[in-house]
């Protein structure tokens, strides 16, 4: 292992040291598009859509390729691609989107909905997956103050239970439970829990037995959703019955998150520690590795635009999408080239998994175009305007951590909900803090700050938005409910808006929790 990790060290030194001209973003995506249809064409969908009818029209311009691609194939949500061809693939038919037969379906419900969606994960993406996971790893070649030693250490991957479903045609389960069953050989010395561990489906024995062989790991990377991650933390100090997670693991350096913006949970998260994390934010969904942080001190991460996946971007405005988030049917939609920065964007993914023009449900804001960097800044349906008060996810998160400052109280988590008020409307806001907190003062500090960031907002407070309603439980009300639904652990995380069934299930358990 210290050879491994002195290897791994010497990579990076490697990386640090090339440099080198790079072809466009928009050259590299053209020719990912060029690879994705030439190798699916054969294909049921190709052969039905005419990718090799696209490739010759596209031959020398890439720009004509485009546009030919988006000529004949249409645009993808989840129940149009598997209606039309990924239950297929699921009863085991070969070459339907993707040539071979898919051996892996990730199960994802994007947040705590009741029905999983099957996302098909091919060999061809696992390797994908893989090597974006090396770059950056890579990347750590641009973090100068990382202990040297901290590339023979363990890395910790908290995710969903290894032991796939067999449906006697496909494996399925979480994509994290895929990925960590096909971990390279020479990653495994490194990886815990171990493969004892990641196979158990019971999360809370899972955190267990984590918490009891704790002790005896050198961790000094740390992986995983950070609600999840936070638990597991306080379980074990609270176990050895110490101050911090330094005092079990002094060389944890390196927190890799993913799922959900982080800053929610910051404030909880680093009194756990006895020293400041460097933290890497990856953009990693069950469709495949987009895009991970691949400069220090930066809150954005870069694009993967070479690896598997073609991107399309459609600026999220009322022109493309209705009211409940709906795509409309033949969205203005551009390569990365076409793109502006600071604008939102929708993301639709062609991918060597068989994805084609599918429209993943998160939106982006581009913040430099010339490096390909982004943030997340919601998911398409996942914003309120009720009456106009076009409200994100984005607004919501900042919003909410400038009350825990201003209050200083800790709200890793919180949703919310439009409903009647009347004739006209309110917002529910369910907010879960660790500690005390009082309704009244929340509400009003949260109302005032939307009211800042969001001038449609504002505007709407004096009109057709009548009421602000702030229920206050603790943060782990909200696992709970994850629970009661079979959705604890692993790469579930709560929605940031509620809707219909959701919202009348999670006040249900709300009034039974408060009896």
């Amino acid at each position: 292992m210290a050879i491994l990790g002195s290897l791994l060290k010497k990579s990076i030194q490697l990386r640090k040291k090339i440099a080198g001209g790079k072809a466009s973003p928009a050259m590299l995506q053209a020719h990912e598009l060029e690879k994705l249809l030439t190798k699916a064409q054969d294909t049921s969908i190709g052969k039905d859509k005419k990718f090799a009818d696209i490739l010759n029209a596209g031959d020398e311009d890439y720009r004509i390729l485009y546009q030919e691609f988006q000529k004949q194939v249409p645009v993808y949500d989840y129940n149009r691609l598997y209606n039309a061809y990924w239950h297929r693939t699921r009863s085991g038919e070969k070459d339907v989107c993707w040539p071979g037969q898919v051996k892996y379906f990730a199960l994802s419900s994007g947040t705590s909905e009741a029905s999983s969606k099957y996302i098909p994960v091919t060999n061809d993406m696992l390797k994908a997956i893989r090597r974006t996971s090396v770059r950056q790893i890579l990347s750590l070649a641009h973090y100068d103050n990382l202990p040297s030693e901290l590339f023979t250490k363990k890395v910790l991957m908290l995710g969903g239970s290894t032991m796939l479903n067999n449906t006697g045609i496909y494996y399925e389960g979480d994509l994290s439970g895929i990925t960590a069953s096909q971990l390279p050989l020479w990653f495994q010395s490194f990886y815990k829990p171990g493969p004892k561990i990641a196979k158990e489906r019971n999360w809370e024995q899972k955190l267990n037995e984590i918490t009891r062989q704790a002790k005896d790991w050198d961790v000094g990377v740390i992986v995983g959703v950070p609600a999840w991650l936070q638990i597991l933390l306080e379980k074990i100090i609270a176990h050895y019955g110490v101050k911090t997670i330094h005092d079990v693991w002094p060389n944890l350096s390196i927190f890799c998150h993913g799922g959900v913006a982080f800053e929610p949970y910051k404030k909880g998260f680093e009194k756990l520690l006895a020293r400041p994390l460097v933290y890497m934010e990856t953009y990693l969904a069950s469709e495949g590795f987009i895009a991970y942080q691949a400069l220090p001190d930066r809150k954005s991460m870069r694009l993967v635009l070479d690896n598997g996946i073609f991107m399309e971007f459609v600026p999220f405005n009322d022109t493309n999408f209705g009211p409940d988030g709906q795509l409309v049917e033949h969205p203005q939609t551009c390569m990365i080239d076409g793109v502006e920065e600071g604008k939102e964007y929708a993301l639709l993914l062609t991918t060597c998994a068989g994805a084609y023009r599918y429209l993943i449900g998160d939106v982006i804001r581009i913040v430099s175009k010339e490096e390909s960097e982004i943030v997340i800044t919601g998911r398409t349906k996942h914003f309120l305007s009720l009456c106009g008060e076009h409200l994100s996810v984005d607004n919501m998160n900042k919003a909410i951590n400038l009350v825990a400052e201003e209050l200083n109280i800790d709200i890793p988590e919180f949703t919310v909900a439009g409903i009647p008020h009347g004739s006209l409307f309110a917002h529910h806001w369910i907010i879960g803090t660790n500690g005390p907190a009082d309704a009244a003062q929340v509400r009003e500090r949260l109302d005032a700050r939307l009211k800042e960031l969001n001038d449609d907002y504002a505007t709407e407070r004096l009109h057709a938005l009548k009421e602000v309603q702030v229920d206050v439980v603790p943060a782990s009300f909200f696992y709970r409910f994850l629970k009661m639904k079979g959705k604890e652990g692993g790469q579930n995380k709560f929605p940031r808006v509620i809707k219909g069934q959701q919202y009348q299930e999670l006040t249900a358990f709300l009034e039974q929790e408060n009896r």
